[in-house]
Parts: C-alpha cells; sequence; structure tokens
C-alpha cells in the first residue's frame, strides 16, 4: 500500500507515460504531496501533457536529477486538475522547492500556462 511519508521529503521522481504505441517515456519530475495524492505541475504543452491525454495509465518511482530511479516503482492513474486546483499546487510546489521553482516557471513559459496532473496510487 502507498504510503506517501516514505517519498514526501523526495526531490524528484522518475513519471513515466505511454505513447499511443505504448512505448514508455521516464522524465524526471519534481512533484508534491496533498491530500495523500502524488500531484506534478508541469506545463500545458509538454509532450508528458500530449501523452496523458491518450492514456491516463502512469509508474512513478523515486529518483534523481538524472532520472536514476532510486526505488521501487508504483502503478497509477492521472487526472489532469482544474485551473484553481492547478494554481493551489503551483503556490506549494513553490513552497518546496522555493527559488528554484521561480527559476523553473521563468525559463519554461514559452510552453504554456501552468497544468497539475494528481496521480492515483494504486
Amino acid at each position: 500500500m502507498f504510503n506517501p511519508d516514505e517519498i514526501r521529503e523526495e526531490k524528484y521522481i522518475s513519471l513515466e507515460t505511454y505513447k499511443k504505441d505504448n512505448q514508455a517515456v521516464r522524465t524526471p519530475v519534481w512533484f508534491i504531496i496533498k491530500d495523500n495524492t502524488i500531484i506534478i505541475v508541469t506545463r500545458e504543452h509538454t509532450e508528458k501533457i500530449k501523452r496523458l491525454r491518450n492514456n491516463q495509465k502512469v509508474k512513478l518511482a523515486v529518483c534523481s536529477i538524472k532520472g536514476k530511479v532510486s526505488g521501487p516503482w508504483m502503478s497509477g492513474t492521472a487526472e489532469i486538475l482544474n485551473k484553481d486546483k492547478t494554481s493551489d499546487a503551483v503556490k506549494l510546489r513553490g513552497k518546496k522547492y522555493g527559488f528554484l521553482a521561480k527559476i523553473a516557471s521563468a525559463f519554461s513559459g514559452t510552453k504554456g500556462d501552468f497544468v497539475a496532473i494528481s496521480v492515483k496510487v494504486d
């Protein structure tokens, strides 16, 4: 059973999403935990959002900034959140990652508005 406290303080998780041909794509991402749910903030014009619109099944594992997995894989289902929940997630991400989140936001602005993804672990 998923225990969010086991990964709450980690910096990165590897998000595995799937192309239309079911080929897996792994991306190291920042995350937050809210109400025992993993939430990832990204931008609307990223490939992971495109893949999630086609297939909401994902896998997650704790990893390094370069994507080297250091924990067990967990299967889950992703949901793209509405604007209000996304705004809340962006604030929570800012609290967890501080100044680095502001820098990342400045450099990713060309990829559209923020989008938050919640992942319910199976």
